[in-house]
């Protein structure tokens, strides 16, 4: 569910990085494939949509290991970076009808977890001095 009350308490127009941390069904809730199958469709979708709002993906990748912290509950699958332009333009796209309605079934379908956490910078390399 969207955390509209957090995501309020933001500046809307800060750009914002998301992490996106993904535990992915074995099988489609659909039937339609495995979890990791019903994500391609979801990213087919979305990644259209978030380059419409000026967005990116930063990067994506497999969950390997957890090298810190307590295992249990930490059992990602895939882990992603995402740039929005702004809270405003993520919103935007997570309200959106066509997120509902097309893009949203198929993340539900396709993962058993998936927890969005909003960044913000404190230092990044890719920085213009």
């Amino acid at each position: 569910m969207l955390n509209i009350e957090g995501l309020a308490r933001l500046d809307r127009q800060a750009p914002v990085v998301m992490l996106n941390l993904m535990r992915f069904h074995e099988r489609s809730l659909d039937g339609d494939g495995s979890g990791w199958d019903a994500y391609l469709r979801y990213s087919a979708v979305t990644v259209p949509m978030i380059k419409a709002r000026g967005g990116t993906l930063l990067w994506t990748g497999d969950a390997k290991a957890v090298a810190l912290g307590p295992p249990a509950g930490n059992d990602w699958d895939f882990v992603a970076l995402v740039h929005y332009p702004s809270v405003a333009a993520f919103l935007d796209m997570m309200t959106s009808e066509r997120y509902e309605n097309e893009a949203d079934p198929h993340r539900r379908n396709a993962c058993a977890e998936h927890v969005i956490i909003a960044t913000s910078e404190a230092y990044s390399k890719f920085r213009a001095s």
